[in-house]
Formats: C-alpha cells, sequence, structure tokens
C-alpha cells in the first residue's frame, strides 16, 4: 500500500524510517518532510494545514493510509474533513477527529472530561479575562509553585511554572491581558504543583482495542539539570526505571481504561495515538496531560524499540483488528540526544550547512529541523535540527552511544545537553 505522513520533524523522520522496512509498505511519501525523510521517501511540498492540498496528493498518489505527525491538522479536523468527502472515503487516518483532538487542543476540555471520568489529576480552575480579578484573588490562596497553562495549541511553551506569587500574577496578565500565546491563552487553567518525577505512556487506540507502547521520559529544559526556558524536548530516554511493572499496571487500570471508556461515553471513536503525559507521586501515577499524537522526541525512543512490523500495526488500528495484533518490544535501553540551534528556544538563525552525519556510528539519526540548499548541502531549518538515538543493553552504554554522536555532528551554533539520561543512572544507583 501507499502511505502518506504528515509532518517535518524528527517524529516524522522516526516513523518514515520505520514504515519504510514493512513490506506492506509500497510508496512512502512524507509531506513536507525533510532531508532526513528524502533518504526513505519522497517528500511533498505541502503544508499540512492545507487540507485540499493533502487530499489532492492523497488522490494523486493513490494513498491507502495517512499517518498525522503533529497536533495541529488533528485539532483543525483534517480527519472530519476526510470524513466529508465521498472521493476519500477509503482512505483510512491515524489520529482522531476535531472532538477526540480537544483532548490536547483544550486544556479546560481535558481536565473537565479526567475529573467526570475519575482520573487521577491535579486539581485545577479555568479563568478568562472576564474573570480575572477572581483569578488574581485564587493565586494568592495557592501554596507555591503555580502551574498556568494556556488552554489551547502554543508549540509546547504554553505552560509556566511560577516560583513566586508575582511570576504567577505577572505570566496570567500576560497570557489573559496581553495575549502573549494569542488565541490559545484566551482562557488560563491554573493548576496545582505536583511533586514527583515525570514520565510518558502511548496508547495506539483503534476505536475499540488499545496497545500500550513503550512508555518514555523527555527532557523539556534547554539547560544542564533542568534549568532554563522550556523547550519542545532535548532528549529522551525509554524504557523509563522508575516506572516498573506495578506502576504500569495502575496506569493501565487508573488511567488508560477509563480515558478510553470517557471518550465512549462522550460518543467520539477515538482511533489514533493518546500520549499520557504522567507524574509518578509515591508510585501513583496522576495526568499531567493528553496529546493526542506521538511525542517528539519520545517517538525516537519508542519506535527503535518496537521489534514488530509497525506499518502493520498501524493498519490494523486503522482497521479496528488492534486485539489480534501482538506488539513485540526491545528489552533494550534508548536514549536520544537533540541537536539544537544556537539560541533556541528564542531566535535562531536557519541554513547552517551541516557536516559530520557519514561519520556517526552505531546510532539512529533522526532528521528534525533540515532542508537542503541550492547546492544538496544539508542545513539547518528548525530550532530542533536533530536527534541521534543510541540503544544498549544497559542505560550507561545508550548515553555514551548517543552523546558521542552528538559530539560528531557540526555545524555553526550546535548546543545540545550533556545530561540526558543521567539522573536516571543516579535514581537507578
Amino acid at each position: 500500500m501507499n502511505i502518506l505522513i504528515l509532518g517535518s520533524g524528527g517524529r516524522e523522520h522516526a516513523f518514515a524510517w520505520k514504515i519504510a522496512q514493512s513490506p506492506l509498505c509500497d510508496g512512502l511519501y512524507i509531506a513536507p518532510g525533510n532531508a532526513g525523510t528524502a533518504l526513505v521517501g519522497t517528500n511533498i511540498p505541502i503544508s499540512y494545514n492545507n487540507f485540499e492540498a493533502v487530499a489532492k496528493a492523497v488522490l494523486e498518489n493513490e494513498i491507502e493510509l495517512v499517518v498525522v505527525g503533529p497536533e495541529e491538522p488533528l485539532v483543525n479536523g483534517i480527519v472530519d474533513y476526510f470524513e466529508s468527502r465521498k472521493d476519500l472515503a477509503k482512505v483510512k487516518l491515524i489520529g482522531p477527529n476535531k472532538a477526540g483532538a480537544q483532548l490536547e487542543g483544550s486544556k479546560d476540555f481535558s481536565k473537565n472530561f479526567m475529573q467526570k471520568y475519575g482520573i487521577p489529576t491535579a486539581s485545577s480552575r479555568t479563568f478568562t479575562a472576564e474573570t480575572l480579578a477572581i483569578g488574581l484573588e485564587y493565586l494568592e490562596t495557592l501554596p507555591l509553585p503555580i502551574v498556568l497553562k494556556a488552554d489551547g495549541l502554543a508549540a509546547g511553551k504554553g505552560v509556566i511554572i511560577a516560583e513566586k506569587h508575582i511570576e504567577a500574577e505577572q505570566a496570567f496578565n500576560e497570557m489573559l491581558v496581553d495575549g502573549k500565546f494569542g488565541s490559545a491563552g484566551n482562557k488560563v487553567v491554573v493548576e496545582q504543583f505536583l511533586k514527583g518525577i515525570e514520565l510518558s505512556v502511548f496508547v495506539l487506540c483503534d476505536g475499540e482495542n488499545y496497545k500500550i507502547l513503550p512508555e518514555a521520559k523527555d527532557y523539556k529544559r534547554i539547560g544542564e539539570n533542568d534549568t532554563g526556558l522550556n523547550t519542545g524536548g532535548m532528549g529522551a530516554v525509554s524504557p523509563v526505571s522508575f516506572a516498573d511493572a506495578n506502576f504500569l499496571r495502575k496506569v493501565e487500570e487508573k488511567v488508560v481504561k477509563p480515558t478510553l471508556h470517557g471518550l465512549k461515553s462522550e460518543g467520539i471513536k477515538y482511533v489514533g495515538f493518546i500520549f499520557i503525559g504522567l507524574m509518578n507521586v509515591k508510585g501513583e501515577p496522576f495526568v499531567i496531560e493528553y496529546n493526542v499524537r506521538m511525542g517528539d522526541p519520545e517517538t525516537e525512543v519508542v519506535l527503535p524499540r518496537i521489534q514488530s512490523d509497525f506499518a502493520a500495526l498501524l493498519v490494523s488500528a486503522a482497521k479496528g483488528t488492534l486485539h489480534d495484533y501482538e506488539i513485540k518490544i526491545s528489552p533494550q535501553v534508548a536514549v536520544t540526544t537533540v541537536l539544537v540551534a544556537g539560541g533556541y528556544p528564542g531566535e535562531y538563525e536557519k541554513g547552517k550547512v551541516i557536516s559530520g552525519t557519514d561519520k556517526v556510528e552505531d546510532v539512529h539519526l533522526y532528521h528534525a529541523g533540515t532542508t537542503f540548499n541550492g547546492n544538496t548541502e544539508v542545513v539547518t531549518n528548525g530550532g530542533r535540527v536533530m536527534a541521534l538515538t543510541g540503544m544498549a543493553n544497559s542505560l550507561e552504554n545508550a548515553v555514551h552511544k548517543s552523546q558521542r554522536a552528538a559530539q560528531v555532528i557540526q555545524y555553526e551554533g550546535k548546543y545540545f545537553r550533556h545530561d540526558i539520561g543521567m539522573d536516571l543512572i543516579r535514581y537507578n544507583d
């Protein structure tokens, strides 16, 4: 079959790399893709938010399966658009419809959903510009630190953890009055801070059945030891040592099953990934957030550990036959280090020539923000540039492989964190 992946990041290169290995895949297309996806498939230079252009590409290339990488087209209703067109009726999509995508598209919706279906999460209240004064009074009553979340999509940067009340008030005003996150901040969810250790669990659903994929821990802050500004993700590790079998059983019983029950109760047929951001609080799982797609860079450590045919897994989900599919997981540890552009997550330059990719050994190299210049050289084209995943029988060796590869790749302004996975090595000790 012919398969189309929507997106242009490291997650989409990892999808493309894995799907290209399947005998089910006759033709692989990525829209718009990057310099890495071009090595395993055909890039189509269109925006994934231009649904008409996507539909045209699907029909022209006889696509049977569309895998939606990023959240934005899902929240904007690409699945509903495809379902509304008779000429696209036979095309299967991996990703929820607009109603299901609210789990990520609206923090307020997801918090109300969790409370309604008894899913453990931090206590919270939602405020708008009209209830600004009440919200400011509420902030004064909360213990520190205080978590503030823009309700809508804010490219992973809409969460503020304020260490002082005055910082919380400033962030609150910046979102609701100054429009810091645009329409995404028209509502602000103020949340209790949970103290624990964070991880993500990934679930693939077919509308009735589900499979739990390998869990992962990512590293959001730009600086070593989790300092500095939030980013889209500076690295990831899978499996997660503090998520033992007992904890993951609790996640399945207290989070996964009630979530799927809730979606069915709301009349939502959910086909696609659910990324469950969790906090392990003294051995108990609490949901921080839902995402309606795979994470990035978590995908770059999860997919290498899936030993079974990934395209077959996706087709099973699309056809509603996941219960028949047996997923095989590697016991090895995967660690990815993300290389970013100088200045990221603030302003950064593009177009820096990348070298050393031919010298990287014994890692999976995933392109993220890359493209080709006029000389067919690979150049930087985003804040996060590449993800380098090392696999080994021990966490220490996987870290070493990933970090060694990160040092080999070169471009002007390169930056990466040297401590990815080190906290888990200390945790294990």
